[in-house]
């Protein structure tokens, strides 16, 4: 499970980001993933508390924000959504695009008091 590792840097970076700014207490998190990601949503929620344990980031509310897995028909020009589709197009069928987003993880905000 990398997620455990990842949310650690994360913990480091939100903490550094706090130090620098003045923060004393951040009341949430919001994460961005992409749903093309290695990162499994319900694994980082489940990894979340052990992360934060004896951090800064304690008693910090995580959400987490699920980003499509888009792609761009290189035949008809359309953008759909690769998971949805099975990796075709969804308007012509075919199976010759370009990834627009989907493979993200991000911190999106971070909410102080």
């Amino acid at each position: 499970m990398h997620e455990v590792g990842v949310l650690l840097q994360v913990v480091k970076t939100v903490e550094n980001f706090a130090q620098k700014n003045g923060l004393t207490q951040i009341d949430k998190l919001v994460i961005q993933i992409g749903e093309l990601s290695s990162m499994i949503p319900r694994y980082v929620k489940a990894c979340y508390p052990a992360a934060v344990d004896g951090t800064l980031l304690q008693d910090t509310k995580l959400e987490i924000e699920i980003l499509p897995g888009n792609g761009i028909c290189k035949k008809c020009n359309k953008v759909f959504n690769i998971l949805q589709s099975k990796g075709k197009c969804s308007y012509c069928g075919e199976n010759d695009w370009d990834l627009l987003c989907g493979r993200e993880f991000m911190i999106k905000e971070i909410v102080a008091c």
